[in-house]
């Protein structure tokens, strides 16, 4: 039997956490798929094609060209996993609000769907990482390139908001 998980995210942007996360779940399954999120509880800052092709070309650098790529813009994160084959949800844990915050939301989906969520932990280094605070670092001219994949740390300097 093919395991099938989904990965979702804002990914807004991607940063060296996701990717992390992404290499550690890509050796549980036998398929992943990356789904990029619209959360309409936040306002993004790279449109939903943006954070497709920068979490694309992400993960190819990388090496991890299996990883499937989709986004979902409307609907229940369980009904697109059911959808797809996948009966589990890969989530990645950075600390204890990451816990306390994901748990209530897996209890959810395991009820609604028999999906199951799997806490992934990052490596030390990206587990102070997030897709906010790298907005925040590059909206100040701050160096992103120990955060971010090189597509996007290229993105940033190429709108000449970050120093590298």
């Amino acid at each position: 039997m093919t395991s099938i998980a989904v990965c979702p995210g804002s990914f807004d942007p991607v940063t060296l956490g996701h990717i992390d996360v992404f290499a550690k779940a890509s050796r549980i399954f036998d398929e992943l798929i990356g789904l990029v999120v619209h959360n309409p509880s936040k306002q993004p800052a790279f449109s939903l094609d943006e954070r497709v092709a920068l979490l694309r070309e992400s993960l190819d650098d990388a090496g991890l060209t299996h990883v499937r790529v989709d986004t979902l813009s409307e609907g229940l994160l369980v009904d697109y996993a059911t959808s797809h084959g996948a009966d589990v949800l890969v989530k990645g844990i950075r600390g204890d609000l990451d816990v306390s915050y994901e748990t209530p939301m897996a209890i959810v989906n395991r009820n609604l769907a028999g999906v199951e969520t799997v806490f992934v932990l990052p490596e030390p280094e990206h587990s102070h990482v997030s897709s906010s605070l790298v907005r925040t670092l590059a909206g100040f001219g701050g160096d992103v390139t120990p955060y971010v994949p090189q597509a996007v740390a290229r993105w940033y300097e190429n709108r000449g908001t970050t120093r590298s």
